[in-house]
């Protein structure tokens, strides 16, 4: 009778718990750091869209709404000034909740806001709205960073990371007006709204694999936020109303004086809590002050420039909303490319030299545009915009990944706040200062307008460029 031998396992076909355990954490984690990644590159991208997307829906708003220039103003204005005057709040409300907590508040209320803003029947709803997503997007941008912040434990893996999200953003901006003119052009304008509806839910099912985000104290200050709320307001009214009711009348005058005063209580309310929205000795760090100017003068640049171009190509010359898209397609390309060379280009020569780079190729994007006219050859258009395309991308990885090292961990969320406020502040205040030129007085596009605003803006770069070149630190 013949016996059966069970095989003897050789050393390296037993089981090993431990490792098999560990192989499994660090698939888990992998996992995790992924859906954490991916949650906040697709909320950022989709509050970032909807800026440049609504562009170009605002000439068929305008016909189906009404509400005039200052109408079309306040729909992007009512986004973007609760999206800077909430950024501070909303950072320290990220380290109070925890990042993925905050995170899932803020992408709900701008899924919802965004239903309310496709059904809106006039422009006062729409505008009621777009405040509401301007809120939630305040929340969402600071969380969707201390998100990766906190997933990231290794630098280099969390500048890469922090690179991607910069790319998410510039890309979601530069790709807007594309997608803008598509979706009104063949949908009609509330399509833009709605499409956040699904990308929002996708993103509430990822934060469901995110690890549990810890929680820091730290306090709201609410008569902190309340007259920076009154400040930024007060100054975007007399900035939109007054190139339409002439800067001398009184509601333009009583709101700059409110606008000032609420700025100077807002210093003074910060000095004196004990837990400051704005810790103003942040402030003494020129590898924070600086960041912060140049942060506002990009997007003013940026926002200004998307707006205005919008309106050329649909109210100048007499584009459709697809033809109007259509012509950023280069632009987004360009701007892809240069996110991802810049963190390489900041790693190799120094985040001083391709900060102050972009802030300069950003100058010549503004001169560029000034022999824009109804009649200029389309490939002529292409070709000026090519600076427009690199100089924010080319700029922005490094300075935000400059703040992020600037500031210590458990002051992520309100650098991050601090510094998208002062984006946002300055994209609010460019739609404000080229929609007042831009409208001439026979209610036209005025290309004189349109050079004055672009000349302003140059001078401004150009002034922090150099600031970047005398103030911050060699790498």
């Amino acid at each position: 009778m013949q016996t059966t031998r069970t095989p003897r396992l050789r050393h390296s076909d037993r089981a090993e718990p431990g490792a098999a355990s560990d192989a499994q954490r660090t698939h888990r984690a992998r996992r995790r750091t992924g859906a954490a990644l991916v949650a906040s590159l697709l909320g950022f991208t989709v509050i970032t869209i909807d800026v440049s997307a609504v562009n170009i829906a605002l000439p068929a708003i305008g016909d189906t709404l009404s509400g005039g220039m200052a109408g079309l103003q306040w729909v992007v204005d009512a986004y973007t000034l609760m999206f800077a005057a909430l950024m501070l709040s909303a950072g320290a409300l990220s380290d109070r909740a925890g990042a993925r907590r905050a995170y899932a508040w803020g992408i709900s209320l701008f899924t919802l806001a965004s239903l309310g803003c496709a059904l809106a029947p006039d422009i006062g709803v729409l505008v009621a709205t777009r405040v509401a997503q301007g809120a939630a997007a305040a929340v969402v941008m600071p969380a969707s960073l201390a998100l990766i912040r906190q997933s990231y434990e290794d630098a280099r893996a969390r500048a890469r990371a922090i690179a991607l999200w910069t790319v998410g953003g510039s890309v979601a901006m530069a790709a807007g007006p594309v997608l803008g003119g598509l979706l009104t052009d063949t949908v009609g304008w509330r399509a833009v709204f709605l499409l956040n509806l699904p990308v929002g839910a996708l993103v509430l099912g990822l934060l469901i694999r995110v690890e549990r985000s810890p929680r820091r104290p730290a306090a709201l200050d609410g008569g902190g936020q309340l007259t920076a709320v009154l400040a930024l307001a007060g100054l975007a009214f007399a900035a939109i109303e007054g190139g339409h009711l002439g800067w001398t009348s009184g509601p333009v005058l009583v709101s700059a004086a409110i606008a000032v005063a609420a700025g100077a209580a807002f210093l003074a309310v910060e000095a004196s809590y004990p837990q400051p929205l704005l810790p103003l000795g942040m402030l003494r760090d020129r590898r924070v002050t600086v960041p912060l100017a140049v942060g506002f003068a990009v997007n003013v640049a940026f926002y200004g420039g998307i707006f205005l171009l919008g309106l050329y190509y649909q109210r100048l010359r007499g584009m459709s909303g697809i033809s109007a898209g259509l012509m950023f397609v280069p632009m987004s390309a360009v701007v892809t490319a240069t996110n991802l060379v810049s963190p390489r280009l900041a790693e190799r020569i120094g985040r001083r030299p391709v900060i102050v780079a972009g802030q300069l190729v950003f100058t010549v994007a503004m001169l560029a545009m000034l022999p824009l006219a109804a009649h200029t050859p389309v490939w002529l258009v292409l070709v000026l915009l090519l600076p427009l395309s690199v100089g924010g991308a080319l700029a922005v990885p490094a300075v935000t990944a400059l703040l992020m090292d600037a500031v210590p961990g458990e002051r992520v969320g309100t650098a991050s706040g601090l510094l998208n406020s002062f984006r946002q502040t300055g994209g609010a205040l460019a739609v404000a200062l080229f929609g007042g030129l831009l409208s001439g007085t026979d209610g036209g596009f005025s290309l004189p307008g349109m050079r004055l605003g672009l000349l302003a803006v140059a001078a401004l770069l150009l002034a922090t460029a150099v600031l970047s070149r005398l103030l911050l630190p060699r790498d």
